[in-house]
């Protein structure tokens, strides 16, 4: 009997965390991609926009990813005003903050907004910063 109740028990938890697996999915937009790109390859791919969302006194603090644009987020809208610019044609739309957890919102906020690729930069400048790379100072990023 036990092992009949461990193996019902173990169906239900897969079942349950497929269901989780599969909702996530679907609330996604088709055109956003959570990646993992180190420092010198956001810096260096001439396809993405870099765009770090952060504030000012972060940009200063710890530097920022050469090349990135600077547009502090406040909402999908001005944000895509501001940096619709600066975007070439077939380009994607790359978004860094401090941690993740800011452009995890932000890149869902704006992919509903656009159909250009969007990428949330997973684990942000503390993710980059900690595999090696090393950032410029503010004044030195923009493109």
């Amino acid at each position: 009997m036990s092992k009949l109740v461990l193996f019902v028990a173990g169906a239900v938890v897969i079942v349950v965390l497929a269901a989780g697996m599969f909702s996530r999915n679907r609330d996604q937009p088709d055109n956003l991609t959570l990646a993992s790109p180190s420092g010198a390859q956001l810096a260096a791919d001439g396809n993405t926009l870099l765009v770090d969302i952060r504030t000012p006194q972060e940009w200063a603090q710890t530097g920022v990813v050469e090349g990135a644009l600077l547009v502090t987020y406040a909402d999908a809208d001005s944000f895509l005003a501001a940096v619709t610019p600066h975007l070439k044609e077939g380009q994607t739309l790359s978004l860094i903050c401090r941690s993740g957890n800011r452009t995890s919102r932000a890149s869902r906020q704006i992919a509903a907004k656009t159909d250009r690729q969007i990428v949330d930069v997973a684990g942000g400048m503390q993710r980059v910063v900690s595999e090696g790379y090393t950032p410029v100072p503010a004044a030195q990023a923009a493109r």
